[in-house]
């Protein structure tokens, strides 16, 4: 009986020499793998398939991507995530995309550029995933929030949304400074027309409304432009045009910022759009999460997507991810689909 147990046979325990070599291969195939990451050999594009799109459907040049081509591209399920990016902030951009690949949501993306370098970078290490919509911005400088740069693209913002849900599609917009530490989509409770975060630093109850909030004395409300997600419905299509209008017809007053005319438009459209607050504790604003430590304390393990505003500059940005363990890019580009920028 003991040397039946000890014994072996060809099939059942393979002789030493037999799995030492399996080692040696499989060990040498981690080491090339590593290697190419380390070489920084393009972006990881085997690990982050698109499995529903043809490569054949794409254009010879990215000039003539169009939006309808893109979403019908990277949509799954009829949702699109969308982004808008200059190049200045492809860093930012890469970084956010690292927290959503980890939520396996990457296949989603579409960047809208705003120039014609970001277009082709993007398409060139992740193809399909970048259209520009004319005209481009000639513009490779970092704008801070309330320049008229910034506003010169964040202004088309609900144009570009507008288009996606007249093709029919979900449309989730982020902007680049933030990262998702879980899945959003499971807080989408509902089928309401519009989602969004309050941008206030008040803190709320965990089981607050999720109605839109009242204006404060002045008749404001504070929403954030910057976290949306629509569903193609025919409220969530009238506040896009209601916020184009408001945008145009008070562009000197709203002039570097985008957010005051999407509250307006908000507040128009209340009695005709179903709306929905999302948790702030899911969806904190950067002047709760980075100021208030006992808070974030108290909420761990509730929140999902962080914003890094209520602070302005591109370098403060970035050092303030880098304080508190967000700035994910250093460590870990090859968990983005566009791998290591130079």
């Amino acid at each position: 009986m003991a040397q039946q147990l000890f014994s072996s046979s060809p099939l059942s325990c393979p002789s030493i020499s037999h799995r030492r070599h399996i080692s040696l291969f499989n060990n040498g195939l981690l080491l090339l793998v590593a290697l190419l990451f380390l070489l920084g050999a393009g972006s990881p594009l085997f690990m982050f398939p698109n499995r529903s799109s043809s490569y054949s459907s794409l254009p010879s040049d990215w000039r003539d991507y169009s939006l309808a081509q893109a979403a019908k591209f990277v949509a799954k399920d009829g949702t699109v995530i969308v982004c808008t990016v200059s190049y200045p902030f492809l860093p930012f951009l890469n970084n956010w995309l690292i927290s959503v690949s980890r939520q396996k949501h990457q296949d989603k993306v579409l960047v809208i550029a705003e120039d014609y370098a970001t277009l082709y970078l993007i398409n060139e290490k992740w193809p399909g995933h970048a259209v520009l919509i004319p005209p481009a911005l000639d513009s490779r400088t970092p704008h801070k929030f309330g320049s008229q740069g910034f506003f010169n693209f964040t202004s088309r913002r609900p144009q570009h949304l507008l288009q996606l849900l007249e093709l029919g599609y979900n449309v989730m917009y982020n902007d680049v400074d933030m990262v998702w530490l879980q899945d959003p989509f499971q807080y989408l409770e509902g089928i309401h027309d519009v989602y969004f975060t309050d941008d206030r630093t008040t803190i709320k109850p965990l089981n607050h409304s999720h109605n839109l909030p009242p204006p404060d004395r002045n008749g404001v409300t504070y929403i954030c432009s910057c976290m949306i997600f629509l569903r193609p419905k025919n409220g969530a299509k009238l506040l896009m045009k209601k916020w184009i209008e408001e945008l145009q017809a008070g562009s000197k007053a709203y002039e570097g910022n985008d957010q005051p005319a999407f509250n307006w438009a908000l507040n128009k459209t209340a009695h005709q759009v179903d709306l929905y607050l999302l948790s702030q504790a899911a969806f904190p604003t950067g002047g709760l999460y980075f100021k208030n430590k006992k808070w974030v304390e108290e909420t761990k393990g509730k929140h999902v997507i962080v914003h890094n505003n209520y602070i302005v500059g591109y370098t403060n940005k970035m050092k303030r991810f880098h304080d508190f363990g967000l700035w994910l890019v250093d460590n870990n580009a090859f968990e983005s689909p566009l791998g290591k920028l130079e």
